[in-house]
């Protein structure tokens, strides 16, 4: 894997944390819209950052496992494609929110909870430790 693989997949990882610390603090705010301005209208692109973020991240993953050498990927595969199905929900449930014409604090505090994207922010915990050379 280039020195480009593994920056994109920390750009990424980075886009996911960065998204899901400020879709705390939204959720915290108690607002009905993310119409208006300041963070409200935030929101939306830290959505889109994330969105971009997943899509493909499974690849991504998979590419630096096969980075580490003979058999590692195909070692810890099952592991692998438990972070594909994890993006991939994670995915569609930030995709869903984003469709709301409206978005509120509620909404996003159910989106933070959500087993999907708890599950997908541990596998990205442990990518990010057990990948490194």
């Amino acid at each position: 894997m280039s020195s480009d693989d593994a920056q994109d997949l920390d750009r990424r990882i980075d886009a996911i944390e960065s998204a899901y610390e400020f879709m705390l603090a939204y959720a915290a705010q108690g607002r009905q819209s993310d119409q208006g301005g300041g963070a409200a209208s935030e929101l939306r692109s830290y959505l889109r950052a994330m969105e971009n973020a997943l899509d493909g991240l499974g690849e991504v993953v998979q590419a630096r496992a096969k980075g580490l050498g003979e058999g590692v990927a195909e070692s810890i595969e099952p592991f692998l494609d438990a972070v594909r199905i994890d993006a991939g929900r994670a995915l569609a449930l930030i995709r869903l929110a984003s469709a709301k014409s409206a978005i509120s604090s509620q909404l996003i505090d159910n989106v933070n909870a959500s087993i999907h994207l708890r599950a997908l922010l541990t596998d990205l915990f442990v990518v990010d430790e057990s990948l490194k050379k």
